[in-house]
């Protein structure tokens, strides 16, 4: 029986059959829509094979300790216990997700060996043959701890005489033997010596945590050729691959991850945490096995957008000309890289934002603390600097007494612009966006502001 299209359906096959690709305007289906809403999606929780074994782990209750011993004994005495896993059992314990496109030192481990950084980092892993088990057994686990002086704050990270927390022995990463990500361009110096005005701003962000709908899990099944067939939620599907096979010491040919349903991701689900374990549980106990985060996992343990701290210092013109400016900007990592080193990077590479300024300063800094990792987070490393940057050129704008979209239109860059970074402006169109934007909203722009373009530049 042929299936009946609708008109939704019937137009996306035509523009596939004729290859007319023009959707703009048009209504066009999702491939994955129909099975969304029907609830024929597979997500990996469905996953429910037989023998299914259950993955909980033993977390830190301190922010940052020596790690003097682990008593397991109790947690193999809960009925349904399995295995108990420590990172003795991990074949290959430490790792940065970002190594596989060249970013290290490996710096995180799977389990925690001598020391924890952060309160709720994972110490041992519990594999039981009900999730109830499991998370009796974790809770049975003991560990003794010595504590050291937590630092919590990046300023103070930073400090003189501060703990250092990290095996690489600074608090803050290292760019090509760099303190932290720069951009220099002209003399900014000389351009707060020629402005009129000078006007500073600090501007403070928090952790954002994601809270998907799905908690980040996943289940591990082995196969009957000694593959393992990971069913996750993965954002990322083969860094997840790449990164478990090298946790695990296997061939990434090894696994094979089933995924492409994410119950709500915004970045969070990049990072290769469950997979390891689920994969070692299922390879120690021959049996399929699942680790999926409770709620107040999600909410503690799981990697936030990470915490940003940013100084604007401005030299501007009585015109609205803005002639220098200078950016230091810190980033929360966490205890640990993850995704962070590279967000630093995205956001020195959007700086000093879409403005054409002659002389430009920017220090952005990756700092480690003893709190949660922080990751990626829907344009981690652009967002908060974008906040920071349009709320100081509002700052600007009230200092000097000038319409807000007035001194964006003055200072926008336009197309053939020299940028901070030394790339040449093209495609621009900020002053036309800022124009429409006016028009919308009713917002009066005298002639000559009407008159600019992002192909040319005239003085306002």
């Amino acid at each position: 029986m042929t299936p009946r299209l609708t008109p939704i359906d019937t137009a996306y096959f035509t523009q596939e059959r004729t290859g007319d690709f023009t959707v703009i305007g048009a209504p066009v289906q999702r491939s994955d829509a129909r099975s969304h809403v029907t609830g024929r999606t597979a997500f990996f929780e469905d996953m429910t094979p037989p023998g299914l074994t259950h993955v909980k782990i033993h977390r830190s209750t301190r922010h940052h300790a020596r790690i003097n011993g682990v008593d397991v004994s109790a947690a193999l005495q809960v009925p349904g216990v399995l295995r108990v896993i420590t990172h003795e059992d991990v074949p290959n314990n430490w790792y940065v997700v970002l190594r596989l496109i060249g970013v290290g030192p490996d710096d995180e481990p799977v389990l925690a060996e001598d020391r924890v950084l952060y309160r709720g980092e994972p110490i041992v892993a519990v594999v039981a043959e009900t999730e109830e088990a499991a998370r009796e057994g974790a809770a049975k686990v003991v560990v003794d701890y010595t504590d050291l002086p937590a630092v919590l704050e990046v300023e103070e990270a930073l400090a003189e005489g501060a703990p250092i927390i990290k095996q690489a022995g600074t608090n803050h990463f290292v760019y090509e033997g760099h303190h932290c990500r720069r951009v220099r361009f002209g003399d900014v110096e000389r351009g707060f010596a020629e402005a009129d005005r000078i006007i500073e701003g600090r501007y403070d962000s928090s952790p954002i945590e994601h809270a998907p709908t799905e908690p980040t899990g996943c289940v591990v099944v082995p196969q009957g050729d000694g593959r393992l067939r990971i069913h996750s939620d993965t954002q990322a599907a083969f860094f997840t691959l790449d990164n478990t096979a090298l946790i695990l010491g296997v061939p990434p040919t090894d696994l094979r991850v089933v995924g492409g349903t994410v119950g709500g991701g915004f970045g969070g689900k990049v990072d290769v945490i469950v997979e390891p374990l689920a994969c070692l549980a299922a390879l120690l106990t021959g049996r399929p096995a699942k680790y999926v985060y409770s709620r107040a996992e999600e909410m503690q343990v799981s990697s936030t957008r990470a915490a940003e701290r940013i100084y604007i210092k401005d030299g501007v013109m009585d015109d609205g000309r803005i002639v220098a400016r200078q950016v230091r900007l810190y980033v929360d990592a966490g205890a640990y890289s993850r995704h962070s080193p590279y967000g630093v990077t995205k956001a020195a590479a959007h700086m000093p934002g879409p403005y054409t300024i002659p002389n430009v300063h920017v220090d952005c800094y990756c700092v480690y603390t003893n709190r949660t990792p922080s990751s990626a987070m829907r344009g981690f490393g652009v967002t908060i600097g974008d906040f920071a940057l349009e709320s100081h050129m509002d700052l600007v704008a009230r200092e000097l007494g000038m319409d807000p979209l007035r001194l964006r239109l003055l200072n926008a860059y336009r197309d053939g612009d020299m940028k901070a970074h030394r790339k040449i402006a093209s495609g621009t169109a900020l002053v036309e966006v800022i124009q429409r934007a006016a028009d919308l909203v009713g917002h009066e722009l005298p002639p000559e502001y009407r008159a600019m373009s992002s192909t040319e530049r005239a003085e306002g």
